[in-house]
């Protein structure tokens, strides 16, 4: 694939921009026989895309075809394109992955489902739409694991109820806990495998109880890494990708 070719999929730019950025001796290509950068003037030169490493304006940059990554979402920040009141969660990413160009009319990675402004904890982020369908799909059951910070001190007829199912003010049937664990008096461990709008606030109101703070720690298999700090993120590895089961 010709390098230039490669950091348009990349999201360095138009074709056009990423030809001058390559033509300007702004793209630095590192040698996998050397381990060394090297410049590379030819916007033409084909290249391998997938693991290959370039320095591109001073942005040390690992391409990959597929964008798949995690990120430690903190509060006070939207899942959207189009915060309403507060930071778009995608400020946090460098340019690359929010202008990757995609087939669609939205560029860049996209949220795998969405969490609170004032949730915070593991949000996955990818441009694979197929990905994105298989993990949000109702079909799948994928598990999210949810750390539950209560207003008031509760016992195990709080876990109970949440397993027995509890019914919102918006469905007549009841939604149940795949799973539920009182860690102490005031931290709930709930697993869920809906998605229903503020489904673990309201289903701990239906309860009884009410939700201080809300903190999603696993999805499928896959753990919040405890080395990645609030904000961070960082690529999914083929071992994470099993992690999620999909």
């Amino acid at each position: 694939m010709q390098l230039q070719d490669i950091l348009f999929a990349q999201g360095f730019g138009t074709r056009r921009v990423c030809a001058g950025l390559i033509q300007l001796g702004h793209v630095l290509v590192r040698s996998a026989a050397t381990d060394e950068w090297q410049p590379c003037v030819d916007a033409g030169t084909e290249f391998e895309p997938e693991g290959l490493c370039l320095r591109v304006q001073g942005l040390d940059w690992v391409c990959h075809v597929r964008a798949c990554i995690m990120l430690h979402k903190p509060a006070g920040i939207e899942c959207s394109q189009k915060p309403s009141a507060w930071p778009s969660v995608y400020t946090l990413l460098p340019a690359p992955l929010r202008q990757r160009p995609n087939k669609g009319a939205v560029q860049g990675v996209q949220a795998v489902g969405r969490l609170d402004q004032d949730t915070t904890g593991l949000l996955l982020l990818t441009d694979d739409g197929q990905l994105i369908h298989r993990l949000a799909s109702p079909k799948r059951d994928v598990p999210k694991v949810y750390e539950v910070t209560l207003k008031h001190p509760a016992d195990a007829g709080l876990c109970a109820k949440l397993l027995a199912g509890v019914v919102l003010d918006d469905d007549p049937r009841p939604v149940r806990a795949a799973a539920c664990e009182l860690d102490d008096p005031l931290h709930l461990r709930m697993t869920l495998t809906g998605g229903k709008y503020h489904q673990v606030k309201r289903m701990v109101a239906a309860a009884g109880n009410r939700v201080e703070a809300l903190h999603r720690s696993q999805i499928g298999g896959l753990r919040l890494p405890p080395d990645l700090a609030v904000g961070q993120w960082r690529w999914l590895r083929a071992q994470d990708l099993a992690l999620l089961g999909v």
